[in-house]
């Protein structure tokens, strides 16, 4: 069984470029204030989502294990 994410946007840091949207449009929606959201907070291990986490103009995404809290975008320094 793969890896489980728990997938955030930091909505103070979203500049709602829709950068997230070209990387990965199943995982990411704009609400009505052009602001990223993810589809759903919990997925699947997606190497789209960690595209669009890194093409992040913002760093306003935020991806961590499930069901450690581990970081996996930004990682842990």
């Amino acid at each position: 069984m793969g890896d489980r994410w728990h997938v955030e946007v930091d909505r103070s840091l979203c500049i709602g470029s829709a950068q997230c949207l070209h990387h990965a449009p199943d995982g990411f929606r704009l609400d009505a204030a052009r602001q990223s959201r993810p589809a759903a907070p919990d997925m699947d291990a997606n190497e789209r989502v960690l595209e669009a986490a890194e093409g992040c103009p913002a760093e306003a995404i935020v991806i961590t294990l499930r069901d450690s809290g581990e970081a996996v975008f930004p990682p842990e320094e």
